[in-house]
């Protein structure tokens, strides 16, 4: 018996051989992408330098446990003023009320307002535990009003006045206009009333912490099968987007640097040369430097590495996905906290001087080293930390994807109302994947050329106190230290909260009037 072809003029079979043509398409450019997202230029890994090994790492931890850091004789020298420090808590504000003190400020010439008290073990000790707390609610024009207008203690109360504005919100992964109107009350009319009451309060020095992330461009994630890499998955972050029109807001990856670009617009334009001189310094990619930080805080916190986990949250498989990395390759740059904050107090320094050519832009900072990449955070916790840690990589695309899927169902309740009580909220770690995610997870490295010229070239004169190498590795070992306890023989890992964190608290209250569902 002959064996028959199926012809090809049965429907069924062109069906299944279009099918399978599609699918074979979809699973080669599907292995396409995930080649291109585990890439690193060559520029960029010339950049990176040599990596971390176990060897340097334990060599430096030893180094820095005999002799702890201390650059207090790097601080600019102390100014006669009093200070405000809006968001002061935190982590740039803490490090800017520490450095004050440091360098001989007196505390009643100092002043926090700031959403919640603060959290960091070095603000409850010594100097800092007498300076003056207000809980402020800067989307509240009354609020910030109040703490701007309490009365200052009479012995230095004729002081010149500078505000370090810091407070902000971090919601990282969100772009969508329908989820903006929060960032923007606490980002952007924050911004506006502490200008306000810094004005009325007689200030002539506003310096503002802005972020290097608003020069970021959102990268390509479906490119053309043919490029080599995707547009944007490699950027270098300065200033120079600061002299061009504002973007539109679906050209920043997101809310938050769609925010704080509009909000540093009007911090610069604020400034009049005279007697009211503003600016901003811009932390580059991933400010680190205590428990509360995301970028080795939050790290710290858990035993398998978060991809986008920011928060607490339930085990599930879903959330277990969510604590897996693709990124160890990436190469980016990373700022200290405490360098945010030398950064501020030189930017302060510069702009007691009328009509400097400084006041009114913004200067991009980092640390004072090539930039690394994540496998060497990776390894300053996995070698360092008396806790276990691990890192489990996954394909791009598999993220990719369900970052999509996330993002579609979360936007749900803003697109139709009547979803909001039918549709169950996603909670924990799941709701930061979202799309915008990837291109904060892409090689970024951060000039601050401008803020490292002389102040008589235009600049700050701004020189970095610590490596990125001895700041993870310092904030690895007060970690050890505060949970390596003798009466504690369990060593449990204590809960920060985080700036992303705190934004969804923040959210859940209310504040700023918005109150929706993220």
């Amino acid at each position: 018996m002959a064996f028959v072809f199926p012809s090809l003029a049965d429907p069924a079979v062109v069906i299944f051989t279009i099918a399978g043509a599609l699918f074979s398409c979809l699973l080669l450019y599907s292995i396409r992408i995930n080649l291109m997202f585990l890439e690193t230029p060559a520029r960029f890994r010339m950049l990176a330098g040599s990596r971390w090994d176990r060897k340097l790492l334990s060599q430096t931890y030893k180094e820095l446990a005999k002799n702890p850091i201390n650059y207090t004789d790097q601080l600019p020298p102390r100014l006669n003023r009093r200070y405000i420090v809006t968001g002061g808590a935190g982590l740039v504000g803490g490090h800017i009320v520490l450095q004050l003190l440091a360098r001989g400020t007196p505390p009643e010439s100092i002043r926090v307002i700031d959403i919640r008290r603060p959290e960091r073990n070095d603000l409850h000790s010594e100097a800092a535990t007498r300076v003056d707390f207000i809980q402020t609610d800067i989307t509240s024009l009354g609020s910030v009003q109040a703490a701007f207008c309490k009365p200052w203690n009479q012995a230095v109360a004729h002081l010149p006045l500078t505000v370090f504005h810091t407070a902000a919100i971090i919601v990282p992964s969100a772009r969508s206009k329908l989820q903006y109107e929060f960032v923007e009350s606490v980002n952007v009319r924050g911004t506006k009333n502490v200008l306000i009451e810094a004005r009325k309060a007689g200030a002539d020095i506003f310096s503002s912490t802005s972020s290097a992330s608003i020069a970021i461009r959102p990268v390509e994630l479906f490119p053309s099968p043919w490029v080599s890499i995707p547009k944007n998955f490699a950027q270098v972050l300065d200033e120079s987007d600061f002299y061009e029109p504002l973007r539109p807001h679906e050209e920043f990856f997101g809310n938050y640097p769609a925010s704080k670009a509009l909000a540093e617009r009007l911090v610069c334009e604020a400034n009049d040369g005279d007697s009211f001189r503003t600016g901003c310094i811009r932390p580059g990619n991933g400010v680190y430097g205590d428990p509360t930080d995301n970028t080795v805080g939050g790290p710290l916190s858990k035993s398998i590495m978060p991809t986008i986990s920011f928060a607490p949250s339930k085990f599930s498989f879903l959330t277990y996905l969510l604590r897996l990395r693709w990124v160890p390759h990436i190469v980016q740059s990373f700022v200290h906290g405490a360098n945010v904050a030398v950064a501020h107090l030189h930017h302060e320094a510069v702009l007691t001087t009328k009509n400097c050519p400084q006041a009114g832009r913004p200067f991009v900072v980092t640390d004072p080293n090539p930039p690394i990449t994540y496998r060497d955070l990776y390894n300053v916790i996995k070698f360092l930390s008396l806790h276990s840690f691990h890192v489990v990589v996954l394909p791009p695309i598999l993220i990719l994807l369900l970052s999509h899927i996330i993002e579609w169902y979360i936007l749900l309740p803003y697109r139709y109302m009547l979803l909001k009580h039918i549709l169950p909220e996603i909670r924990g770690d799941l709701k930061y994947l979202q799309p915008g995610l990837f291109s904060i997870c892409t090689h970024l490295v951060v000039s601050d050329s401008e803020a490292r010229k002389p102040v008589e070239e235009g600049g700050l004169g701004y020189r970095g106190v610590l490596t990125t190498l001895q700041g993870m590795v310092w904030e690895v070992l007060e970690w050890n230290r505060e949970h390596g306890s003798e009466h504690d023989k369990t060593h449990a890992r204590k809960a920060y909260t985080t700036s992303v964190e705190l934004a969804e608290q923040i959210q859940k209250l209310g504040v700023g009037g918005v109150r929706i569902s993220t």
